[in-house]
């Protein structure tokens, strides 16, 4: 932890370190852990969907980069730096890929040293802004990306965050409208089909003590984010189902409440 870590408050959980340390992450301490655990009492799976939510951002990210030929990617809610995030997987691939992260977590913003590291032929920024303002977004990310030219959208398990479906169908399309035919939409949430009960109360335990609710939804009302776009097989499915990794075991290709789909903007 830094000295500019020390001045947030560490006496109350905050669900970016709750996410990392689900994650397997060290940014996180014992009241994060704490709850992690109580949540996981609740629904035991929630470390397979943070899990699985990952290794699926890591296939749609080297799909675009290695077979769709994408050289930008806006990566929004990006959370607490972990392993093998966008612009790691995506420099990985080609060596010159440009990302820009977008946050406003104060937490985020003092680790977004983390981030803003990458390949010397590519570029990584990080923009302080927030989901609800998608034309703020769209405005910082020029100054890095060419939004003349395609993008990779990531909106991972950050849609949920906004209550009203309506509100969050119209955030997602105001940022494709402002990105170039050929951009692609990386999306994953939390789903109610497969555990819903015990999702469904540990969110509510998780919305009744935590500034930041949080919001699953059904498959039939994420589907309403890719309207408009040519979907990507095999759909929208559960992340462990999204082109699984060849000899993918156990909880690697066990579905979960997480579903995930990649689109691409016509």
């Amino acid at each position: 932890m830094t000295d500019s870590d020390a001045k947030l408050d560490t006496s109350v959980p905050h669900s970016a370190r709750v996410w990392n340390y689900w994650l397997g992450g060290k940014d996180n301490y014992q009241v994060d852990r704490q709850v992690g655990d109580d949540f996981a009492n609740l629904y035991p799976d929630i470390a397979v969907v943070a899990r699985q939510s990952r290794a699926f951002l890591k296939r749609a990210v080297t799909h675009l980069t290695v077979d769709a030929g994408i050289r930008q990617f806006l990566d929004i809610g990006t959370g607490m730096p972990t392993a093998e995030n966008t612009h790691q997987v995506a420099q990985a691939a080609a060596a010159d890929a440009k990302v820009v992260y977008v946050d406003n977590d104060p937490l985020v913003l003092v680790h977004a040293r983390a981030l803003l590291t990458g390949t010397p032929q590519g570029r990584t920024e990080y923009v302080d802004a927030n989901l609800h303002e998608p034309h703020t977004i769209l405005e910082a990310a020029r100054g890095t990306l060419d939004l003349d030219q395609p993008v990779g959208l990531i909106l991972m398990n950050i849609l949920g965050h906004v209550p009203d479906l309506d509100e969050a169908v119209s955030i997602v399309r105001t940022l494709l409208g402002g990105l170039a035919p050929g951009s692609y939409l990386v999306t994953a949430d939390g789903t109610n089909v497969i555990d819903g009960p015990a999702f469904e109360e540990a969110i509510g335990v998780w919305n009744a003590n935590a500034p930041l609710s949080y919001n699953l939804r059904h498959p039939d009302d994420l589907r309403r984010f890719l309207e408009g776009l040519e979907v990507l097989e095999p759909g929208l499915v559960p992340c462990a189902d999204w082109r699984p990794a060849e000899g993918a075991t156990g909880d690697e290709k066990r579905p979960v409440d997480e579903y995930g789909a990649v689109g691409r903007k016509p």
